[in-house]
């Protein structure tokens, strides 16, 4: 939900961030097809409710169709509140974080574009960010098979929080968050039926729901830290994923023929990365459609070689860290 969420929102946010070198010329009340998406000097009515209008209904009708498939068929029970900050060693956490970050991003560009000035603008982007996301755990609480998560409101409010801070310090954003994601080869047999079903077997299921494939990534560019670093699209970037579940809390499970699996010798292990990465935004171009590319990808993390160390106690250097592009070099096993 929360990527497909995402989705919708960060179109509209890399066109926001499309501004014109040359500057908005107030004498004219017209906009022109050359200025339109340049940032107003002054707020601009019209722009600030046709962005309140537009926000408001997408997440209405995406919200409604939400609804609709996920609880259409369920009789809603009683409020309930659900303890799942233990499930998955907290990868599902890190998309809780990611979404209200992008959301914030994304209102952040379009308030500024109405002509709204920098801190009222980081705090509405931050409290919709939050809000926006939290209000499904309003139907998970009274879905039978779910239950309002106190963590998942927690991650919520950090990720919104993170960039809202970012804006009303720096009026930017220095530190990224970013999502990667590598195939997972699983074994034949009854752990390759288990990812299928508790993962999909698609690659558009895969790149959503395989919590052992997925990793976050707060990404730092260098250059907006100190200005002598070159070039200014340069980052670092450290990743958090995780490996070996096949369950929400252990490895136990019981197939739809009621045939008990137990594969709790399979060490459920978290893994941290460091990597180079890029803030595509800060690389050059001189058309619209490419910054509008740039910002549509700057979500994704830069493949690149990457070191992971996990609690398995391992070393691992990884020349390509991608997709499937990965042929791990165990430096300490």
């Amino acid at each position: 939900m929360w990527l497909f969420l995402l989705c919708c929102c960060v179109w509209f946010h890399s066109v926001a961030q499309f501004k014109p070198k040359e500057p908005l010329d107030l004498t004219y009340k017209k906009t022109t097809k050359k200025d339109w998406l340049q940032f107003s000097d002054t707020l601009n009515r019209k722009r600030l409710i046709s962005v309140s209008v537009g926000t408001v209904g997408a997440y209405t009708m995406l919200m409604t169709g939400v609804g609709f498939a996920w609880y259409g068929k369920e009789k809603l029970s009683g409020f309930r509140w659900f303890d799942d900050s233990k499930e998955w060693l907290q990868i599902d956490k890190t998309g809780h974080w990611f979404a209200p970050y992008f959301v914030t991003t994304y209102g952040y560009q379009m308030l500024r574009w109405s002509g709204m000035k920098n801190t009222p603008a980081a705090l509405t982007a931050g409290l919709f960010g939050f809000l926006s996301l939290s209000t499904i755990e309003i139907p998970d609480g009274m879905s039978p098979k779910y239950g309002a998560s106190w963590s998942d409101i927690v991650f919520n409010f950090g990720g919104a929080a993170f960039a809202t801070t970012q804006y009303l310090l720096w009026q930017e954003q220095r530190i990224l968050t970013k999502y990667s994601f590598h195939s997972v080869n699983y074994p034949r047999g009854e752990l390759r039926d288990r990812a299928n079903e508790l993962y999909g077997t698609s690659f558009g299921e895969r790149i959503l729901k395989d919590y052992n494939g997925v990793t976050m990534w707060l990404s730092f560019n260098l250059h907006s830290f100190n200005h002598k670093i070159k070039p200014t699209w340069l980052n670092i970037a450290f990743g958090y994923g995780a490996g070996n579940m096949y369950g929400g809390f252990e490895n136990k499970w019981t197939d739809k023929n009621g045939v008990e699996h137990d594969r709790n010798d399979l060490k459920r292990h978290r893994r941290f990365f460091i990597s180079i990465d890029a803030d595509y935004t800060k690389f050059k171009t001189r058309t619209k459609a490419g910054k509008v590319i740039l910002g549509i990808l700057n979500i994704v993390k830069l493949p690149a070689p990457a070191i992971e160390f996990n609690t398995l106690g391992q070393v691992v250097f990884h020349p390509m860290f991608f997709l499937n592009l990965q042929v791990p070099v165990y430096l300490k096993k």
